[in-house]
């Protein structure tokens, strides 16, 4: 009943919104550009180039944090089922080319993810033929579930969590997530909190468990790509103290930049690497820094010089893990201003020291275990930020030490993948 009137009013809506949509997705280069995919366009002949035969896995990461999520997980996936194809689809633009950047070598097949109308994602599910669905973390949609369900396919739901907020939204339409979540034969979550939870949303307890973040053993160095034969070689300048500044949001170049003037004063041997989250944004964080008096280069300028500026601009895809390998010190973005936070156990698996804001809700259960076990340490502002940094740079064997703390708060908790592969090998047989 619950999918009869979800499907009503899309065809409502669509009726109502058709024209208007349509004028705005033509309009709009980055959905004119993929809606056809979304739609199957063209996927018959992409699945007919595979070899005829064997088992075929689905994978589905949101975007680019869901993509570095599972990276390990594909991974293994290939190891463990070698004559499978693997077929990796994903919702953003940005995760559809990260995902080219990080995984081309494993995966038979990027896909768009369908549209959630049931003859588009009929079409999809009779094209593809998936023998196993995997769900990454969120994206959750009712009628490729229901229609998997029909066809057959089992589905996992993989490094699951559940946030208060999102919660309370579960709980109060429980009618329509509690039928979603029952659609997977298995829901690993991140927790056991994430795990209690799904079960107080009314799902059987023997269908939900706890495995532990696929993020701890995506972050570890084993996991990361090799590099693109159309990118120079990463090194960055010698004898100068190293802090990386990953995946920024608006706003918190402002604010970096009020530190690294204070501490340039006092270690003029500093250099500072910037990657915002966004690479697009790259011209306008330079020209915040050369506005300050700073000679800034970019990562896209080939042959330009690095040793003798002061900032260096990452503003390609898929190198950030390549920056925080060569850091002396690293802050991870998205957390001085309110965009949730961004994975902190990267840097933290080459032993770097971490730093980040206040706003790290999206990593909130890892955060507060990395504080506990001083394996990083959260700034609450810009005076508290600089004031980290500069003890910090001062003191080489005290960084040295926060980042052997980092690397041994990764390194216990390995894993996570294998307990996946696991379960996974239930269901996938």
């Amino acid at each position: 009943m619950i999918r009869l009137i979800y499907n009503a009013l899309q065809h409502l809506g669509i009726v109502v919104l058709g024209l208007p949509l349509a004028f705005f997705v033509a309009a709009t280069p980055r959905y004119r550009g993929r809606i056809l995919a979304r739609l199957g366009r063209g996927l018959a002949g992409q699945v007919s180039s595979l070899p005829v035969g064997g088992r075929r896995i689905w994978v589905h990461a949101l975007s680019v944090g869901e993509v570095s999520s599972v990276v390990s997980l594909v991974r293994g996936l290939r190891k463990s089922y070698p004559d499978a194809q693997i077929f990796l689809s994903t919702s953003t633009r940005s995760g559809a080319q990260y995902r080219s950047e990080v995984l081309a070598d494993v995966v038979d097949l990027f896909l768009d993810f369908p549209l959630d109308h049931f003859w588009v994602v009929r079409h999809f599910v009779k094209r593809v033929q998936p023998d196993l669905f995997v769900q990454v973390e969120t994206d959750f949609w009712p009628n490729l579930l229901a229609t998997l369900k029909q066809a057959g396919t089992p589905a996992i739901l993989v490094n699951g969590r559940i946030s208060e907020a999102s919660f309370g939204r579960y709980q109060r339409f429980a009618f329509f997530f509690a039928p979603l979540f029952d659609s997977f034969q298995v829901l690993s979550m991140q927790t056991a909190a994430d795990v209690e939870k799904m079960v107080a949303l009314g799902i059987a307890p023997a269908k939900v468990c706890g495995l532990g973040n696929l993020k701890i053993d995506a972050a570890l160095p084993s996991y990361t790509s090799p590099r693109s034969k159309d990118k120079a070689p990463l090194v960055l300048p010698t004898g100068k103290t190293i802090i990386v500044a990953g995946s920024t949001h608006p706003g918190e170049e402002a604010i970096l930049s009020a530190c690294f003037v204070k501490l340039r004063q006092e270690f003029p041997g500093l250099f500072l690497v910037i990657a915002p989250r966004n690479i697009d944004r790259g011209p306008e964080i330079a020209a915040l820094y050369r506005g300050l008096g700073f000679s800034v280069v970019c990562r896209s300028d080939r042959g330009a010089a690095w040793d003798d500026k002061d900032l260096l601009i990452v503003d390609t895809m898929g190198e950030l893990v390549d920056f925080y390998q060569q850091a002396d010190l690293v802050f991870v973005g998205g957390s001085l201003v309110p965009f949730g936070g961004h994975n902190p156990l990267e840097p933290a698996a080459f032993g770097r020291p971490v730093l980040f804001g206040p706003h790290m809700e999206d990593f909130a259960d890892i955060v507060s275990e990395m504080l506990a076990e001083e394996a990083a340490r959260q700034v609450v502002d810009v005076d508290d930020l600089c004031q980290a940094l500069q003890v910090l740079v001062a003191d080489q064997a005290g960084r040295d030490k926060f980042g052997q703390q980092a690397r041994a708060f990764v390194e216990e908790r390995q894993g996570v993948t294998d307990r996946h592969l696991k379960v996974i090998a239930t269901l996938f047989r």
